[in-house]
């Protein structure tokens, strides 16, 4: 019976598994990122490899970069504890980052809902007959721009 560490799993697999390309896993070892030993043609990725592939898509999600997972997943073969270290700094600081961003979308959204709550107020008031007239007006001009147009 083969154990858990030495299980071996193809691009298919592990693409399959992951819902990414074989391209981007092909990506990820350009860049040194993962290291499959090969069997001729053929790519052989190891349960280490899916471990890196789970922290390096986990990474992305959460908006590490390349250099940034990279750095992490180099300090494991040197010192665990300085891969905890680092990963703890950069996992930290991209919170903080996330969390900044949440107040900007939260600000965002509460002007945008301001906004369409005073346009749908003035939108509900009858239009005046000269707002009428200057509404004729312009989708006139459009029609003849169109119809020019073609």
């Amino acid at each position: 019976m083969t154990s858990k560490a030495e299980r071996t799993y193809t691009i298919s697999q592990l693409a399959r598994e992951f819902e990414v390309t074989p391209r981007a896993l092909r990506f990820y070892e350009d860049k040194g990122l993962l290291t499959p030993r090969r069997d001729g043609m053929n790519r052989v990725y190891s349960h280490r490899d899916r471990a890196k592939l789970q922290l390096i898509l986990r990474g992305k999600r959460v908006g590490l970069s390349l250099i940034e997972i990279k750095e992490i997943l180099d300090l494991y073969k040197v010192d665990q504890r300085a891969q905890a270290q680092t990963a703890l700094k950069k996992y930290q600081q991209r919170i903080v980052a996330l969390e900044a961003q949440r107040e900007d979308v939260d600000a965002a959204i509460e002007i945008l809902h301001d906004s369409v709550a005073k346009l749908e107020r003035f939108l509900a008031k009858p239009a005046t007959p000269a707002a009428m007239g200057a509404a004729r007006a312009f989708e006139a001009e459009a029609k003849k721009r169109l119809e020019d147009a073609h």
